[in-house]
C-alpha cells in the first residue's frame, strides 16, 4: 500500500492507498474553525496545527493498521502550498521512511487534483487511459486551470486565471455579502433562493481566443453595486444577490470548457478542486458533457479538497510524475506549477 501525506494548507491529512482496491482508509483534521476568525488562512497558525494534529492522526493509523505493515512507499506533497506547511509533511515523511526503510515519493498536489476524477471506481482507475485524451478543469480557492491530459498522459495547462482563484471570488464576494469565511459554500446555499438574472455582473474574455479566465472584475462589480445600495436594500435582495454573482462566475467557467469541448474531441471531461461541490458548477458541466455523449468524471465531494488520498492515488496513478525520492534529497517547491517536470 501507499501512505499518502498531505500538508499543503490547513488540512492535516493521511490517507492509504491500494492499488488494487482503492483508498483503504483516510484521516483528517481539518483547521477551518481555527482560521475562521481571522477571515483567511494564518500561515503560522497553520504550521502549529500541523504539529498537533499530525502525530495523533498517525496513533490512529498505527492503531488500525500497526505501521508500517504492508506500506511499500510514501507520497507526499512537495508543492505547491505554504512553505511551513509543506516542511512539516516533508519532514514527517522522510523521517517515517528512513525508520522504516522505505521510498518517499514528492507529488505535485495540482496533479493530485487534476487525477482525482478517475478515483471515483476502482474500475475507473485500473482503466483510466481509456478515456484520453480528457479535458479537465482544477477549480480551487487558490486556482483555476483548465487542461488537458493527452494519450501518451503528458499534462498540458491550456488556460489560467489572471488574477483571482474562482474559490477566492466566491469567498471575497461572500465577505461582502457579510457572509463568514470561507463563505462560498453558504453563498451557494443563500444563492438557491434567489434570482440568478436579477443583476447583471460581468463574464471576463467573452472572445473566443481568449483561452483564460478573470474574477477580480466580477469582485470590483460586486463592490460598486452593494455601495449604491443602502442596507435595507441588500438584506432585502441578498438571496438575488448571491444568486447572480455565482450565476457570473459559474457561466465564466462552463463557457470556458465548451468553447474548448467544441475545438478538439476529447473523451472525458474532468471537474475537481473545492469548488467541485458546487452543485451549480456540477450541474452545468454534466449536463455539456451529456449534450455531447461526453463521460463527465467530477472527483467525489469528499476528495474535491486537500487530502491524502489524491496524493497516493496521484504517486499510483502517474510515476513518471513522481519527483525525487528520498535518496535523491527531495524538497518541497512552494511555486510548483500544475505541468512542471520532475527534477
Amino acid at each position: 500500500m501507499i501512505l499518502g501525506i498531505e500538508s499543503s494548507c490547513d488540512e492535516s491529512a493521511l490517507s492509504l492507498f491500494c492499488p488494487q482496491h482503492g483508498v483503504v482508509n483516510e484521516w483528517i483534521h481539518s483547521q477551518v474553525i481555527k482560521h475562521a476568525e481571522y477571515g483567511g488562512v494564518v500561515p503560522d497558525l497553520a504550521v502549529r496545527q500541523h504539529l498537533d494534529n499530525f502525530f495523533p492522526l498517525l496513533d490512529q493509523l498505527d492503531h488500525e493498521f500497526k505501521l508500517p505493515t504492508k506500506i511499500s512507499k510514501i507520497a507526499v506533497t512537495c508543492g505547491p502550498g505554504l512553505i511551513g506547511c509543506l516542511g512539516v509533511g516533508l519532514t514527517i515523511a522522510k523521517t517515517l521512511g528512513m525508520l522504516w526503510h522505505i521510498p518517499v515519493y514528492g507529488v505535485n498536489h495540482l496533479r493530485g487534483h487534476a487525477y482525482s476524477p478517475f478515483m471515483r471506481s476502482n474500475d475507473q482507475a485500473s482503466r483510466w487511459t481509456d478515456h484520453l485524451p480528457h479535458l479537465g478543469l482544477l477549480v480551487s480557492g487558490g486556482n483555476t486551470l483548465l487542461f488537458e491530459i493527452t494519450e501518451d498522459r503528458s499534462i498540458t495547462v491550456i488556460g489560467r486565471t489572471k488574477d483571482d482563484a474562482a474559490g477566492e471570488a466566491l469567498d471575497k464576494g461572500a465577505k461582502l455579502l457579510g457572509i463568514s469565511y470561507p463563505g462560498g459554500a453558504e453563498l451557494e446555499q443563500m444563492a438557491k433562493n434567489g434570482n440568478p438574472t436579477a443583476y447583471s455582473f460581468p463574464r471576463a474574455f467573452k472572445s473566443k481566443e481568449d483561452h483564460d479566465f478573470s474574477f477580480s472584475g466580477l469582485k470590483t462589480s460586486l463592490l460598486y453595486t452593494l455601495q449604491k445600495m443602502s442596507e435595507v436594500e441588500v438584506e432585502r435582495n441578498h438571496s438575488d444577490l448571491c444568486a447572480s454573482y455565482q450565476e457570473a462566475a459559474m457561466d465564466q467557467l462552463g463557457q470556458k470548457c465548451l468553447r474548448f469541448l467544441e475545438k478538439k474531441r476529447y473523451r472525458s471531461f474532468g471537474l475537481s478542486g473545492g469548488v467541485a461541490n458546487n452543485e451549480n458548477l456540477r450541474d452545468r458541466l454534466g449536463k455539456i458533457c451529456q449534450e455531447r455523449n461526453l463521460i463527465f468524471l467530477a472527483a467525489e465531494k469528499r476528495h474535491t479538497g486537500d487530502n491524502a488520498a489524491m496524493i497516493a492515488h496521484a504517486a499510483h496513478l502517474d510515476p513518471n510524475g513522481l519527483w525525487s525520492n528520498l535518496r535523491g534529497g527531495l524538497n518541497f517547491n512552494p511555486g510548483l506549477t500544475l505541468d512542471a517536470a520532475p527534477i
